[in-house]
């Protein structure tokens, strides 16, 4: 009889921590069917007994993370530890400010005492490797000799041989800090999904014994009914059982218009109600409603994605080795075979373990990823790691969402037409007085385009809303309304040619208000959420890539589709985020590399799931987080842009390691040969070393071209 356990894990942050807790674990007798997650922080595992989850506990410490039993059944998207919080607190953050501090300290010292510049650097350089170095030997002797801690060792111990302590010093603390940054990168993406749960609001109103009482809305029961007021969330998924109102669905679908939705219609948890009251039957737990599936959502498709496998780690596993293997058989074979002199052999071995240090092996990957991310940073091109950066060449397929991605995100007003005797400026201005003191999208938008042709706009009084009609007033003494065109025709019959011209701006996906002065047809109004301006040019690149764009969009296929053709690009309509989730995984069932671009949170999960996820500039904190990277000027063509720099880093980074091969393989012939020793030995790390970080400035100026 097995025991299903699970803990949570600090100071798990990146797939690679995974990988090597999961290999330690492996080798612990009574353990099975381990699950790991890096997003939530937790283990899964089954054990025999009570003694192997201690086992488990031990194994896990001794690799240098914090490990806490949780009981099973919690919900994890609720929970996500004690590792957040401010990063100075942490163990990582301890450790690289006393390391910090140990070197300015050794500077200072070495100043006033010079002589011990040595051992001075040689002693703040171990306040961060001893730690290092104990992971690498616990690492080590759970399964895993030649991680990225033992590369550090092995860097640092190799620079103090050199005579190069206080370089050693310095990549100690740079190391440390780099972890501690992916570390705070981590924390911020829990802590963004976790924020999503505060969507929902905490309260509900429901009715009980002819009133309403207020309850903890996590404790409404499927069936319950419930009143929404206007202004209010909705606190559960359900349906309507009466009113009728505007609902902004905006958290959900992503789309910028409320729609409007009256008896037996669907609402869903975390929408707003925007102008009337509502009564609602629940139709889903809290457990089970639209955000907390989208939360689940999230964590299962991050939990899934396979992480790129740091290339220094698989390279290690080969290289590390062999260089300890070169450079015994050097010092002992020749003089044990051959009766070589020992001195001269021992010489040349310590000089093959100089060439064979692994520095500039180390940095010849991660400085080309720096100056890449970099590089995009400069242009507004957030790259969240090396992971992503690499993948991003690799795409072949773009999903990108419609509203506030390939659109403006807000509607515009795109015609204003007059009837009768009125002028467009004339609709244009009572429109506006109407809606001078709306908040509602379409109101805006009409004030916006009023204000931008220079029309004073003057409120309209007695200003009044008609929930679900339109809105109504007066203005230079005369009675006015604006509303959809079925409100309109109620008041005022349409001549037949209206009706044509209203159903043609429909059939172009734009919403069309009728503007009536004394009950009488005045004018038309239509907006639309406008594609940007560089989408056309932005989707061209992308296939000028050999990337097939594809638009993702909660709204309805008529709107879509005027899109789409404007674009030329192919439409899905009518999503909810777990359909754009499924067309993701249908684009990687075809063996497509996907990249996926949105800006809301129903983007979340499809942008989690995609090989990349990338988030529009002005999108919800959630999107940012949960993507692999983001387009923070908000331009279609910075995506192209962003799919070009990796491929440039790319092709850095394999000359970068050709460099710091080549040069090694060059010393490592005249050494064996004796022509070269210890100082050209040396000389072939650090040349190398330099060599590669100014290749990889390159990048810094070649992002400003691509």
């Amino acid at each position: 009889m097995t025991d299903r356990l699970r803990y949570r894990v600090e100071g798990m942050d990146c797939g690679s921590c995974a990988r090597k807790i999961e290999t330690a674990l492996t080798r612990v007798p009574g353990v099975s069917d381990i699950s790991i997650s890096t997003t939530t922080e937790t283990l899964r595992l089954r054990a025999v007994d009570t003694g192997t989850g201690e086992q488990v506990e031990k194994v896990v410490r001794d690799l240098g993370y914090g490990i806490t039993p949780v009981e099973e059944g919690t919900r994890h998207y609720h929970d996500h530890g004690t590792s957040d919080g401010p990063w100075w607190r942490s163990a990582k953050g301890r450790l690289t400010i006393l390391s910090g501090l140990g070197l300015a300290a050794a500077w200072l010292l070495a100043w006033i005492l010079p002589g011990y510049e040595a051992w001075l650097y040689t002693a703040a350089m171990a306040i961060g490797l001893v730690p290092i170095a104990r992971r690498a030997v616990s690492a080590a002797f759970a399964g895993a000799p030649f991680t990225i801690e033992t590369l550090m060792t092995i860097a640092a111990v190799g620079a103090v041989i050199i005579g190069e302590t206080e370089e050693a010093a310095i990549v100690v603390l740079l190391f440390l800090v780099g972890e501690l940054l992916e570390g705070v990168a981590a924390g911020r993406a829990r802590a963004s999904i976790r924020s999503l749960s505060n969507l929902v609001p905490k309260t509900a109103f429901i009715e009980r014994n002819g009133g309403l009482e207020e309850v903890a809305a996590a404790s409404l029961a499927v069936g319950d009914v419930i009143a929404v007021r206007p202004g209010d969330r909705i606190p559960a998924d359900g349906v309507i059982l009466s009113g009728e109102s505007g609902i902004d669905e905006a958290p959900v679908t992503g789309e910028s218009t409320p729609k409007r939705k009256g008896e037996g219609e669907t609402v869903f948890a975390g929408t707003i109600n925007t102008d009337a009251t509502l009564r609602v039957r629940v139709t889903a737990a809290a457990e089970d409603n639209t955000i907390a599936r989208v939360v689940r959502l999230v964590e299962e498709a991050q939990e899934a994605k396979a992480p790129t496998e740091r290339f220094i780690d698989r390279f290690s596993r080969y290289y590390t080795p062999a260089v300890l293997v070169v450079g015994a058989l050097v010092a002992i074979l020749p003089p044990l075979v051959a009766g070589e002199p020992w001195g001269e052999w021992i010489y040349k071995g310590l000089a093959v373990l100089l060439i064979g240090c692994p520095c500039a092996l180390v940095i010849s990957t991660p400085a080309a990823i720096a100056a890449g991310l970099a590089a995009g940073a400069r242009r507004g091109l957030l790259i969240k790691g090396g992971a992503a950066l690499e993948t991003l060449g690799k795409v072949t397929a773009v999903a990108l969402d419609k509203t506030g991605t390939l659109t403006e995100g807000r509607p515009q007003v795109t015609d204003v037409i007059a009837l009768g005797e009125a002028s467009e400026r004339e609709v244009l201005e009572d429109a506006a007085a109407l809606d001078a003191t709306s908040s509602h999208p379409i109101a805006k938008a009409i004030v916006a385009r009023a204000q931008a042709d220079g029309i004073e706009v003057v409120p309209a009084v007695g200003v009044m809303a008609l929930g679900g009609k339109g809105v109504k007033g007066r203005a230079r003494r005369r009675g006015l309304f604006l509303g959809s065109p079925k409100a309109a025709a109620a008041i005022a019959p349409l001549p037949p040619e209206t009706e044509v011209r209203i159903g043609a701006l429909q059939e172009e996906g734009k919403t069309v208000s009728v503007l009536l002065v004394s009950d009488q047809p005045a004018g038309l109004i239509a907006v639309r959420d406008e594609p940007r301006e560089d989408a056309l040019a932005g989707l061209r690149a992308l296939r000028a890539h050999g990337i097939a764009p594809i638009m993702l969009t909660g709204d309805n296929a008529r709107t879509a589709a005027a899109i789409a053709r404007t674009l030329g690009v192919e439409p899905r309509t009518d999503l909810l985020p777990q359909d754009k989730l499924k067309i993701v995984n249908e684009l990687k069932s075809q063996g497509l590399v996907v990249a996926k671009v949105g800006d809301g949170i129903n983007d979340a999960p499809a942008l989690a799931v995609a090989d990349v996820g990338i988030a529009m500039g002005g999108g919800t904190d959630v999107a940012l987080e949960t993507a692999d990277g983001a387009v923070l000027h908000g331009r279609v063509l910075d995506i192209a842009r962003m799919i070009s720099l990796s491929k440039a880093t790319m092709g850095n980074i394999r000359q970068n390691i050709g460099v710091a091969l080549g040069l090694k393989g060059v010393f490592l012939v005249t050494t064996v040969l004796g022509i070269t020793g210890l100082w050209p030995a040396i000389l072939a790390d650090t040349g190398a070393t330099v060599l590669v970080t100014a290749n990889a400035m390159r990048l810094l100026g070649a992002g400003r071209s691509v």
